[in-house]
């Protein structure tokens, strides 16, 4: 469903008053009279006026997929930009974009939504506490409105773990009488945490409809979203960060409660893994009961399949609605969705508008994105024997083998050539093609096809600037195909609700927990299996254990525990890049440092000569800590309630 647009007036309170003793969200709902009791009451006299109260619930998600509302989209190390808020056309404010370059701070933290996030969990509280008060609602929907607000109040909490760790778990609302003392409330132990959110999606899954029951309905929750849901963050409380980190063993707070527990045996390790790969199994069922399967373009005219399969890749994240995406988060808003496409896509009819102004690409893949990529053979390059003695970087001219995705006779480099299709439908290049933004013909022949061209000099230079994309790259992948540029001013985007969650997802989740669980050669070992081959078939790549035993350096990689906790990570990275997992991900494994000390790199995009061009250039370096696995608590917060201990090196 759309869900209505709710203007919230933020509380300039802290966090813990706000959330606990306020008789708060009143100002949320457009209703008479102001006195928040009266209030409350009117909000639950009727059907019509508390499913707004149902929809203010909602209107506290997060805002996924916008360049300024989501957390862990360009405050990585997997897009990179030269930030220029006078060149911006006001599409992005850049200032997530200061955790990437190492600006997180404790006094005024960059993204901090604890208070707003507070919020949203009492007005779930409220909602789940007076649904009952309503007399025209039947039973059914109030045990479905109950369900929906304990799934939000268990993804509020989740969205707050992920991000500072253990906190103060909300069960229920304190009154309005509770004492300072009662109000200064503990952080709970990271297990406490994990374990009560789990309940609250138990118990909302049995309550909730398989599907929705028309299109307006769409987003909101189901039977499969909060399995789904349930299994990811099941992977997460099995995963390093959280299950038995020695490296938070000093985090203990006034009372002498460790946070995070870190005496685990390994049977209680293995047991986290263990739940999760139940939970992922169940979620699969489901979703395979709501006739849910990965993506497959439909086309509406006569293509080859090469460029076929590159519309069922692009279409998975801009097709909105479609049978893969099992979550889609419809707060985020068309025009930031919008945004998001104008600050990744190249003009995309230079020929025509060559100083087209509303184009303002500023977020890019960097080359270590690029090099993660696989092969055509499903492989990295470092494990492909045909990439032996060749330096990735060297100059190579498209010639007709490679018409489909290279623009023939142009000079790029071989990192472009031989690449799997994924490569070359989620990212554009200097000398590669875009499918799509012209109009659709039956049989398209390449030399008709829009192509990139990125040097100094080419058709995708910023206009006023001498230079194309900043690392060399687009982010092709959440520009929808059908996008086109109208004229000197004008560009009509496609645009789609944010995909928080799909099978893909869900698949990989599930050969991870297998892994952990019992390894690769387990009594679930043909599911591991199965369902990271179902990814791989949907890109083009043949099965692991073909990819390795025929065409790589190290047949049989995939027969150890290490070797294939390496390749489902790697297949993670690659499936879900672009879509704000990354930044996750890397953190739950424990592997960030790793990555972030590989730096940022792009190619000379001041150059107009490929020899020149096509040097890897440093435009940065990340650093990454102990510290930097989880927000700081805003040290105003922590004074105005001393019984919240900051996390470690804030």
């Amino acid at each position: 469903m759309n869900i209505p647009k709710i203007y919230r007036n933020k509380l300039k309170v802290f966090a813990i008053v706000c959330m606990m003793a306020l008789p708060a969200c009143n100002d949320y709902l457009d209703i008479v009279p102001d006195d928040g009791m009266a209030t409350m009451e009117t909000a639950f006299s009727m059907r019509s006026t508390a499913i707004r109260y149902l929809y203010t619930c909602y209107g506290f998600l997060t805002s996924e997929g916008n360049l300024d509302g989501d957390h862990g989209y360009i405050t990585g190390d997997e897009l990179w930009s030269i930030y220029d808020r006078r060149e911006s056309g006001g599409i992005w404010g850049g200032g997530l974009f200061n955790i990437a370059r190492g600006f997180q701070n404790a006094s005024g933290p960059i993204a901090n939504d604890w208070d707003g996030i507070y919020e949203g969990i009492r007005c779930c509280n409220i909602l789940i506490e007076s649904a009952k008060k309503v007399p025209d609602l039947p039973e059914w929907e109030r045990l479905q409105w109950i369900a929906e607000a304990k799934f939000l109040k268990a993804w509020f909490h989740f969205h707050l773990m992920r991000k500072w760790g253990p906190i103060p778990l909300i069960r229920e609302n304190l009154p309005i009488t509770a004492s300072t003392e009662q109000v200064r409330v503990y952080r709970d132990p990271m297990e406490d945490c994990f374990d009560y959110i789990i309940q609250l999606l138990d118990e909302a899954i049995v309550d909730l409809p398989l599907n929705v029951q028309s299109r307006d309905e769409l987003g909101r929750i189901t039977k499969p979203i909060a399995a789904s849901i349930k299994a990811k963050i099941m992977v997460y409380a099995a995963s390093p960060l959280f299950n038995n980190n020695s490296d938070q063993s000093t985090l203990v707070d006034k009372r002498g409660v460790k946070l995070f527990k870190t005496d685990k045996t390994a049977e209680e390790v293995k047991a986290r893994w263990d739940a999760a790969v139940v939970a992922c199994r169940d979620a699969i069922n489901l979703c395979q009961e709501a006739n849910m399967e990965l993506y497959k373009h439909q086309s509406r005219v006569r293509v080859n399949d090469t460029i076929h399969q590159e519309l069922d890749l692009r279409n998975v994240i801009t097709e909105k609605w479609n049978s893969e995406i099992i979550w889609t988060n419809t707060h985020t808003s068309l025009g930031a969705n919008r945004n998001l496409q104008l600050a990744s896509s190249p003009n995309l009819q230079w020929d025509q508008y060559p100083d087209m102004p509303s184009l303002y690409n500023h977020i890019n893949p960097p080359l270590k994105v690029v090099e993660m990529f696989y092969t055509n053979h499903g492989l990295p390059i470092e494990n492909d024997p045909e990439w032996d003695g060749v330096n990735p970087y060297n100059l190579r001219t498209a010639d007709e083998s490679h018409r489909w995705y290279l623009r023939r006779n142009y000079t790029t480099i071989e990192m472009n050539f031989n690449r799997e299709p994924r490569f070359y439908a989620w990212m554009g290049f200097d000398g590669g093609l875009w499918y799509g933004q012209k109009p659709e013909v039956n049989d398209p022949v390449p030399g008709d096809l829009f192509w990139v061209a990125c040097r100094a000099g080419g058709a995708q230079q910023k206009k006023g600037y001498d230079w194309g994309p900043v690392t060399g790259y687009y982010l092709k992948k959440v520009v929808h195909y059908q996008n086109r540029q109208t004229s000197a001013t004008g560009y009509d985007a496609v645009t789609y609700p944010w995909p928080m969650l799909r099978l893909a997802d869900l698949y990989l989740l599930y050969a991870e927990a297998i892994n952990e669980s019992e390894g690769p050669n387990g009594a679930n070992s043909s599911d591991l299996f199965f369902y990271i081959d179902k990814v791989r078939a949907r890109a083009g790549l043949p099965g692991v254990k073909e990819a390795w035993d025929y065409y790589s350096n190290n047949p049989g990689k995939y027969n150890t525990q290490v070797g294939m906790r390496q390749i489902i990570q790697r297949e993670r990275l690659i499936e879900l890049s672009f879509e704000g997992q990354r930044f996750w991900d890397l953190r739950r494994w424990k592997i960030a440092p790793s990555e972030y000390e590989k730096g940022i790199y792009g190619f000379k995009v001041t150059a107009s000569k490929p020899e020149d061009y096509y040097q890897r250039i440093l435009l940065s370096e990340q650093k990454f800590g102990l510290k930097d696995y989880f927000w700081p608590i805003q040290t105003g917060l922590i004074e105005q309630n001393p019984n919240l201990v900051q996390n470690i090196g804030w």
